[in-house]
């Protein structure tokens, strides 16, 4: 399992990186935006981004499966191992010229991620891990920070918009908020990546798309660090996350219970 692993980390590592500089062909160049019919948006660098990665999945790995938020699911559902794909994560900041976008390429086997690439084009940083591999950041292993206290350390979120209360969370939000040493949205996978680099202690998304954390959870585990739905199960199926250093994941999840 490790050596296999290994080669499609290799793999994923060059088409997320392909695929990123698809992307950069777009950036800032005023992109025409189309809505979506869940009134989200997207462009032509999504869509190319995401058929680059299918073609490069599907001619080196026919057998596996593949979600991805554009075209959705292969014909292979029943696959052991499946890829989710995200080609561009924040695509509301793409489009506005903002390099906090990335490109997500997760893997599960038998519906447990096991490995993830996160890749900044902008920014001109990969992170990237598979289980029992560890995390790399630019190619040197990285690591989650080791702030004890979420008060001496940075809060990140996607968002701070009305997503807590139609989920219920306002209240926990602002306990988390409250509790945090520093806030900032600095979000969607931009948050994972801060978590698994050291440079952020927790990261919280109220509604997630599989597709959203399915390269998160594996980097950020194999940094040292949790990833779970809002009431502590590690899974990446429940629509919603927190990352954590680990080390504030108690208090965190005391938080969001109120305890």
């Amino acid at each position: 399992m490790r050596d296999t692993l290994q080669e499609l980390l290799v793999f994923a590592h060059r088409i997320a990186w392909e695929a990123g500089k698809i992307t950069l062909r777009y950036f800032q160049t005023g992109v025409q935006v189309d809505q979506k019919a869940d009134d989200s948006p997207v462009t032509i660098a999504d869509r190319e981004a995401e058929a680059f990665i299918r073609q490069m999945l599907t001619a080196h790995y026919p057998a596996h499966g593949i979600l991805g938020e554009e075209e959705g699911a292969s014909a292979n559902v029943d696959a052991a191992w499946r890829w989710i794909v995200d080609p561009i994560d924040g695509t509301r900041a793409f489009v506005r010229g903002v390099p906090l976008y990335g490109v997500m390429l997760g893997l599960e086997y038998n519906n447990e991620p096991v490995l993830g690439v996160i890749n900044m084009p902008a920014l001109n940083e990969m992170t990237y891990a598979a289980q029992g591999l560890g995390c790399y950041w630019n190619g040197r292993p990285c690591r989650v920070s080791s702030v004890p206290r979420l008060a001496e350390g940075v809060l990140a979120a996607t968002t701070a918009d009305d997503r807590y209360p139609r989920t219920g969370k306002q209240a926990a939000f602002e306990r988390l908020v409250g509790a945090a040493g520093m806030f900032r949205t600095w979000g969607d996978c931009y948050g994972y990546v801060l978590v698994a680099t050291g440079r952020a202690e927790a990261t919280l998304d109220p509604i997630v798309s599989v597709w959203d954390v399915a390269a998160a959870a594996p980097i950020v585990r194999e940094a040292g660090g949790t990833f779970t739905d809002w009431q502590g199960t590690p899974t990446i199926h429940h629509k919603e996350g927190i990352a954590t250093n680990g080390l504030v994941y108690d208090e965190v999840m005391a938080l969001v219970r109120g305890a």
